[in-house]
């Protein structure tokens, strides 16, 4: 916002003596139309660059944030090649790379002499200005027009500086989609080994006694693996999301026995709501591991999903030996990680994980809520819109 705001001073300055007049809030006033054109233009051009520097997203921006510096013609290049030309006067796009050389491999802004044999031509001078990510150049934007005057100059600066923005933006939100993609990663190797085993161990003891029931665990076991480990697809639906916990709940009640009891109510209308994948299995992990923990007497899990309007709810609840709020917020924070409990598996990574990947697709408002204390059980609640772009189930 501080590059936007250089932006609004360097090309609006009568907005400022406008106000100063104390005009008023007229919105039809010239300087204020001014203003929201600006903002208007530079709004448009901004999602073009939400996958880096491509060349699709460039073509896209070009025309934009030609309108913003009201040059004859704009090019973007990678440093290599031309990716993006707009304007009139298109035989001098084959030049845009040359152009553009010495800006990329010096960094600095460049004003070069653009010859041209053609009269009706509009074009002789050049700006070029570097477009940077973590101080390393990677492109070019030029401004191209009958003269390169000393406010063209600026305000080519100003607007590349708003580009750098939106591609560290777009560098930002790749790395934080690796790092989720590291951490689903990281959740199926550190927890599903010790259920897997476990699992066996359990089907293997009723080979004997009960081949029946050893082959109908041995075919959901299949089924809760195949789902877990699959490669495709970043959501699935409410209903494949908790037929896996069905299976998962009925092999560590083979395990268990009467030692886990289980309550589901589920709305049918939110079964089709498409969910981020293995966002409730983590939950229950935990709510069975908590749930069981030191205690003789049976323990009890709910799992409720409601619809709430234009948001589906679900909640998993265990009677168990709960968790310190303060170890919740930290852990919820990045500012602990999870132990490894005794049976082996991770603890708490689960917890942070969906928290992280439902805060990354649907926004800060979307987060777990936790309510437990020391003796006092586990409620996790997850919050999810019925419908949102971009989220589809596979």
């Amino acid at each position: 916002m501080a590059v936007l705001g250089t932006l609004v001073l360097t090309w609006v300055p009568a907005l400022v003596w406008w106000r100063r007049r104390g005009q008023g809030g007229d919105l039809g006033g010239p300087a204020r139309r001014a203003t929201f054109e600006m903002l208007h233009t530079v709004s448009r051009a901004a999602p073009a660059f939400r996958a880096g520097l491509t060349e699709q997203g460039a073509q896209k921006a070009a025309r934009h944030l030609r309108t913003l510096l009201g040059c004859s013609a704009l090019a973007i290049t990678d440093g290599e090649r031309l990716l993006a030309w707009d304007g009139e006067h298109d035989h001098h796009a084959v030049d845009g790379p040359r152009h553009a050389e010495v800006t990329f491999a010096s960094g600095r802004t460049q004003v070069h002499d653009v010859p041209c044999d053609r009269l009706d031509c509009l074009i002789r001078r050049v700006v070029v200005v570097p477009l940077a990510t973590d101080d390393h150049v990677v492109g070019t934007l030029a401004a191209y027009g009958e003269d390169v005057p000393a406010g063209l100059i600026r305000a080519a600066d100003e607007v590349a500086q708003w580009v750098d923005a939106q591609l560290e933006l777009a560098e930002f939100d790749h790395s934080r989609t690796l790092l989720m993609e590291a951490e689903m990663r990281a959740l199926r190797a550190q927890i599903s080994p010790h259920f897997i085993y476990n699992s066996l161990t359990t089907i293997a003891s009723f080979v004997r006694s009960d081949p029946e029931r050893a082959r109908e665990l041995l075919l959901e076991f299949a089924g809760f693996t195949r789902y877990s480990f699959r490669r495709h697809g970043d959501f699935t639906t409410l209903a494949e999301e908790l037929r896996s916990i069905d299976r998962y709940l009925l092999l560590q009640r083979a395990r268990f026995g009467e030692q886990l009891r289980v309550t589901l109510r589920i709305a049918p209308e939110v079964l089709p709501v498409a969910v981020p994948f293995l966002c409730l299995q983590p939950l229950v992990e935990n709510a069975v591991r908590h749930g069981l923990q030191d205690r003789s007497a049976p323990g009890l899990i709910t799992i409720i999903a409601e619809d709430a309007g234009s948001d589906c709810v679900i909640s998993v609840d265990d009677d168990g030996i709960g968790m310190d709020p303060d170890d919740v917020r930290r852990l919820l924070a990045g500012e602990m990680r999870g132990g490894v409990g005794d049976d082996g598996e991770a603890a708490g990574i689960g917890l942070a994980n969906v928290d992280g990947r439902l805060r990354q697709v649907y926004g800060d408002e979307y987060g777990l809520a936790v309510e437990t204390g020391p003796g006092a059980g586990t409620k996790v609640t997850v919050r999810v819109p019925k419908y949102r772009d971009g989220v589809t189930a596979s």
